[in-house]
């Protein structure tokens, strides 16, 4: 990241940021928590500690269990800017890896986290929820029906040039939408938004 490499001696004014793909990231319950979908209002207290017990939000009468990813994390920061605005996450356990959290939710009764829509295909053990009735798909994220997404990034020292501009534009090519889509991502020209 840009802190990073301001440690490592280089000069953050000469990044640049190139824009690639677009990722949606969905809420994840354990697949027995007995919940379909859930306001942005229930989420939010849910993953700042007011609502503790499924319960209280329509499931069954069980403990929840937020697992968070680690401080840094770029799925963490998208998901709480969308949900939680300026309030203060609950302290809870967190995790480095898509794939633990993955393993976590799927195998821990009551448990609740989120993930990048591309992790979630596929697990039997979890399952991703709507927010206000929405559903996380990627053609909700192309037309900002579902809210919670943001850009995967590239970063070069100055302009890029050469093999690293070419591969850079390869994420750009309508060409390529199919393999990008293939591995869980939305292709910038699919967007029918843009977030500042």
């Amino acid at each position: 990241d840009i802190f990073a490499s301001q440690e490592d001696g280089i000069d953050p004014s000469k990044i640049v940021d190139h824009k690639v793909a677009v990722i949606g990231i969905a809420p994840v319950v354990n697949k027995d928590v007995g919940v379909k979908s859930l306001t942005k209002s229930q989420l939010k207290k849910i993953f700042t500690g007011k609502v503790t017990n499924w319960d209280q939000v329509g499931g069954k009468d069980q403990k929840i269990d937020l697992i968070n990813r680690a401080s840094g994390s770029g799925t963490r920061t998208v998901f709480e800017n969308a949900i939680l605005g300026n309030a203060t996450a609950a302290s809870s356990q967190e995790q480095d890896s898509n794939g633990t959290v993955q393993k976590i939710v799927s195998t821990t009764p009551g448990a609740i986290s989120y993930l990048a829509f591309s992790y979630i295909k596929g697990q039997s053990g979890l399952k991703a929820l709507k927010i206000n009735g929405v559903s996380p798909t990627n053609k909700n994220v192309e037309n900002n029906k579902w809210k919670v997404w943001g850009y995967e990034h590239m970063y070069t020292k100055g302009k890029a040039t050469g093999a690293t501009k070419a591969f850079i534009n390869y994420f750009y090519k309508s060409s390529n939408k199919s393999l990008i889509k293939k591995l869980g991502y939305i292709p910038l020209p699919s967007m029918k938004v843009v977030k500042r």
